[in-house]
């Protein structure tokens, strides 16, 4: 088996010149950005048009992803190995006698999964039709690839953000926080069944997924990036492409195709509105910036506990207008039901408030799921902040 080793030790990486910016990290940062922006549009196609041709605009904008990182990526591991400079060497890993940074591996390894991932997810829907679920096989596997890409441009990032300085160090800190926002949305759209819908905010499994899974990717952004305010900055990411897209999707006509049609849509479904994660994430830079470095489990223990209290207040509150009538607006998203869901009185109520409510003990399992994740998010922090290639 092939091993990556390292092509020169951390203190011994030189540092880039702080002049340009490298044309590799836009490129790998709009290849994760048309990641989540394709998936969204996927969904929202499937949701108002149904079943359709493999050619979709979100299908391109998705594979765009994979094109865009692999060929950039690909280019960056060839001219690193066979014309890099001293520093771009030093500055990389090896792999089948190939150089280049680590970041950029993971991108090409993410490219590759998506590639396969395309024929599989045709051939899925030819023989099965259209999803039950949004993690069918072939989209686990795409979904693996384009996440690999997002985690390939966060460690870009972030080593150049290590090895940077000054004013040059503070831009790379606001690159890694919006690397980070995209992966918030990248785990939101994964929890679409779970956390996408505002009738859900009632139920226990509703803080359970979110109190698993966002203060990994909050914390670890707060402690490896070099921004004052870099989980706000993250969650702001999440939220602000969100809600572009909550309001540019409708803007497109569009009708149904597949039957049963239970209602007549003529504009693209939004997707549902984003949680307000901008507040937990606030609660989130305060504790990390009050409490510091050091003691990491105590700092578990606040910054979890801190995010799922604030996440409760401001989602179990701010859901009761949000499932209402009166949210039904270009706003908050209008026309938001699949075409083929029969109407009915679920689209103003809480979902398995009866079979699923939301009790201490389940809090409390919340609370360790938060503190054990915010844990993770601090080990996974440190090490970003330590990476060099």
């Amino acid at each position: 088996m092939p091993s990556i080793s390292a092509a020169a030790s951390a203190p011994g990486v030189p540092a880039p010149r702080a002049a340009a910016l490298p044309w590799y990290v836009p490129a790998v940062l709009v290849a994760a950005t048309c990641a989540v922006v394709g998936v969204i549009w996927d969904i929202s196609w499937h949701r108002t048009i149904g079943r359709d041709t493999f050619w979709t605009p979100a299908h391109l904008a998705i594979y765009a992803s994979g094109i865009i990182a692999g060929l950039s990526c690909g280019w960056l591991v060839l001219k690193t190995t066979f014309a890099g400079s001293d520093a771009e060497r030093a500055a990389s890993v090896r792999f089948w006698g190939f150089r280049g940074p680590l970041g950029a591996w993971l991108c090409i390894w993410g490219a590759m999964a998506m590639i396969v991932s395309a024929p599989f997810d045709n051939w899925w829907h030819n023989a099965y039709g259209l999803d039950v679920k949004v993690l069918s096989p072939p989209h686990l596997i795409l979904a693996l690839g384009f996440t690999g890409i997002q985690l390939g441009a966060v460690l870009m990032v972030a080593a150049l953000q290590n090895r940077a300085g000054g004013e040059a160090r503070r831009g790379y800190g606001r690159l890694l926080a919006y690397g980070i926002g995209i992966l918030v949305l990248n785990v939101a759209i994964m929890g679409f069944e779970q956390i996408g819908f505002s009738q859900n905010a009632h139920n226990a499994l509703y803080y359970l997924v979110c109190a698993a899974v966002f203060p990994i990717l909050l914390v670890a952004g707060a402690r490896a990036s070099s921004l004052r305010w870099p989980a706000t900055t993250a969650a702001a990411v999440y939220v602000g492409v969100t809600l572009i897209m909550v309001w540019v999707l409708p803007l497109f006509p569009a009708t149904p195709k597949l039957a049963p049609v239970y209602r007549p849509l003529t504009h693209m479904v939004p997707p549902p509105f984003p949680l307000l994660l901008i507040v937990p994430a606030v609660a989130v830079d305060l504790v990390m910036r009050r409490f510091g470095t050091g003691r990491d489990w105590r700092l578990s223990a606040l910054v979890g506990a801190s995010f799922l209290a604030v996440l409760l207040v401001t989602q179990w509150f701010a859901t009761i207008y949000l499932i209402s009538p009166a949210s039904e607006s270009f706003l908050f998203g209008a026309q938001r039901w699949n075409y083929n869901s029969l109407p009915g009185d679920f689209e103003h109520r809480f979902w398995d408030i009866g079979s699923d409510p939301v009790t201490p003990l389940k809090l409390g399992f919340a609370a360790l799921l938060a503190i054990t994740s915010s844990r993770v998010g601090l080990w996974l922090g440190n090490g970003l902040a330590r990476v060099q290639r």
